[in-house]
């Protein structure tokens, strides 16, 4: 039988060179000039530390250009509230979300379900395996999938007739 796999990954090494190719161009800006910002990747965190909220407002538009330029996705980034450091320094956590949650596997589930699709979706930890009789009918699901609005960005992966 024909099958699929969704999943949600991310090139942690492409985000490693987006944040250094970040780091190069906030040492040349003149606007962080004599500023003790800086921006870190540890596993699957960013962490950024700015002077003020502006500089972390800059430093968020920075972060998402490098990334689109890499070509990953900025849905993948989930960044945290911001804390308040020394003076009006601010530090803020940005997780990297890789995988796809119990919440957004049942979220894909129950909605290729109300849509009468001929498949059968399972969950295998962290990724989705939809089965079908018909290749017709889980590119049916594939484009059905792409139209939806979430916040994270899926791939579909591991097509087999």
């Amino acid at each position: 039988m024909p099958s699929f796999d969704i999943v949600s990954q991310i090139d942690l090494p492409e985000v490693d060179n987006a944040i250094a190719n970040m780091t190069r161009e906030m040492s040349q800006r003149y606007d962080f000039k004599n500023s003790t910002s800086r921006v870190e990747l540890k596993g699957e965190e960013i962490l950024l530390n700015a002077d003020d909220d502006l500089k972390l407002k800059q430093m968020h538009e920075l972060l998402q250009g490098h990334l689109a330029r890499r070509k990953i996705d900025t849905g993948v980034i989930d960044y945290q509230t911001p804390e308040k450091a020394a003076g009006q320094a601010v530090r803020q956590k940005a997780l990297i979300r890789q995988g796809i949650g119990r919440d957004l596997a049942k979220k894909i589930v129950k909605d290729i379900k109300d849509g009468k699709f001929k498949v059968q979706v399972t969950v295998q930890g962290d990724e989705l395996r939809v089965t079908g009789k018909k290749r017709d009918d889980l590119q049916t699901v594939i484009q059905h999938l792409k139209g939806l609005s979430l916040e994270q960005p899926l791939q579909y992966v591991n097509f087999r007739d």
